[in-house]
């Protein structure tokens, strides 16, 4: 573990004592000249920059009237100064969503309002410099987008708007991040965020074939690019390799052999995720998503289910219908995609899996709401079903449940802290002071309910709490799959 100053767990989250500048120093590491070439973005500091991210900052507020509103409407009221996880943990005032917002504020109002130009310092107005470059280069990457802060907002505000334009600006200008942009580089290249090859791909499933078989007895199968099959998964990348993750694709996929559903995965769109939504690009967003449509009709499938990952969901279920529709060639009875847990809800629902609930008796659950399912998107067909669904799942497969604090779960969640393209090992002081207020909850419920376990329907939250809960003195191993619960609980070959 790296050397930090990790923050203490109390019995709840204080309001931190202010440290003007503590965060100042971090910044992730750079794209390089080939990362950005490879999205089309400059490869370094272009010589006429304070032009270039000036127009673009006109550009996109002329064609986003919600980026304006933010921009123009903040009152200063403070209702959202406390509710960032980075704030809590870092105490860093910048990391104060009106802070963070003002960054890139105060230069919309110096070149694009009246009395920002005529009259700076009434309005906070604020000359592009290379210090506020860097500061935006800092500090928009110290926001996971997560969108807590305009729940409080009384306007509405969404800092992930302003953060996804910034690094856009950023972007134009020769100044990309390394982790998005070499990910999507090698989608674009490859087909998945690891830049697993198709063989690879087809030999780590076939793996999976052999090591369920040899768990159960029985042939559960991991179908790759199966043309008429009746549902193309579109699943995070880190499903085929990680842990706990690669337990929920072996769920997803008992899932499909019990119900009998016919299923395939693409070599060619291996990759539920969609790095570009982080970076503010809707041309690098319609391009990796372009793929799933092109898988889709390749395969000529009915459906497209989309697996546990969070901000996937959200491209999918917000995105996909002007970025690649209209999907009207899937089954006008799934018109739509479908998350996985509700495809898994429907079918415990209709008694077409047995399930043994005993499987999961050792376990104490309780379940994290992923920031993009929870504040972006709904599941099923029902209001709240992206918090009642994935509860309904696990009910179904658990006998031990319970929820943590109802301030923090829900459209309140608390993000995991490495959400928005910040799941990189150059910010794990971040991440680390970050995830304070959601392992804060989460101890609360192991102390006093002794939960054992902690389920997740995203696969950057599942990596994160993989990777930050031994800072808190929590065992990695507590984070689980919501469908390795269920691949646990399913009695195969055996129906109801």
């Amino acid at each position: 573990m790296s050397d930090i100053e990790v923050p203490v767990l109390q019995d709840y989250v204080p309001t931190p004592e202010l440290h003007p500048g503590a965060m100042s120093h971090l910044k992730p590491f750079k794209a390089t000249p080939e990362h950005q070439a490879a999205l089309g973005f400059p490869g370094t500091l272009v010589d006429d920059w304070k032009e270039v991210a000036i127009r673009r900052l006109g550009e996109l507020v002329d064609g986003s009237r919600a980026l304006r509103v933010y921009l123009d409407s903040c009152v200063k009221c403070g209702a959202c100064t406390d509710k960032c996880h980075y704030f809590l943990g870092t105490g860093d005032p910048r990391n104060m969503p009106v802070a963070r917002q003002d960054l890139l504020r105060g230069v919309y109002r110096r070149y694009y309002t009246w009395v920002g130009r005529y009259l700076p310092w009434l309005v906070g107005a604020t000359d592009l410099t290379e210090e506020v470059l860097n500061s935006w280069y800092s500090y928009y990457h110290q926001c996971s987008q997560c969108r807590r802060c305009s729940v409080f907002c009384p306007f509405g505000i969404d800092t992930a708007e302003v953060s996804m334009a910034a690094r856009e600006i950023l972007d134009s200008v020769g100044v990309g991040q390394k982790y998005c942009n070499e990910i999507l580089g090698k989608v674009h290249k490859i087909g998945n965020n690891l830049g697993l090859p198709e063989p690879a791909l087809r030999n780590t499933v076939e793996g999976l074939e052999e090591d369920v078989k040899e768990a159960t007895g029985v042939d559960v199968r991991f179908p790759v690019d199966v043309v008429g099959a009746e549902v193309l998964l579109i699943t995070p990348s880190a499903d085929f390799f990680a842990e706990p993750h690669i337990d929920g694709l072996i769920g997803y996929a008992k899932v499909f052999h019990q119900a009998g559903i016919s299923w395939t995965l693409s070599s060619q769109a291996s990759e539920a995720a969609n790095f570009a939504m982080f970076i503010g690009s809707r041309e690098q967003m319609q391009k990796v998503a372009q793929r799933v449509r092109d898988a889709a009709l390749a395969l000529k499938v009915k459906r497209i289910v989309v697996g546990e990952c969070g901000h996937a969901w959200r491209v999918a279920y917000a995105f996909w219908g002007t970025l690649i529709g209209p999907l009207d060639f899937l089954d006008p009875r799934y018109p739509r995609p479908q998350h996985i847990c509700e495809v898994t809800e429907g079918l415990i629902a209709r008694g077409a899996l047995k399930l043994d609930m005993s499987a999961n008796d050792d376990k104490v659950v309780t379940f994290h709401d992923s920031c993009n399912v929870a504040r972006a998107t709904r599941m099923g067909d029902r209001p709240g079903g992206q918090f009642t669904v994935p509860r309904s799942v696990i009910r179904s497969v658990c006998a031990h449940y319970v929820d943590m604090d109802p301030a923090t779960i829900g459209d309140r969640t608390f993000c995991c802290g490495g959400g928005g393209g910040l799941l990189t090992d150059d910010l794990i002081e971040l991440r680390v002071k970050g995830a304070l207020p959601r392992l804060q909850a989460l101890n609360a419920v192991v102390e006093d309910k002794k939960v054992t376990h902690m389920a997740a329907i995203c696969a950057i939250c599942k990596t994160q709490f993989s990777k930050v809960l031994p800072y808190y003195g929590l065992p990695r191993e507590m984070v689980v799959s919501v469908h390795q619960l269920v691949g646990d609980a399913i009695v195969l070959g055996a129906k109801e």
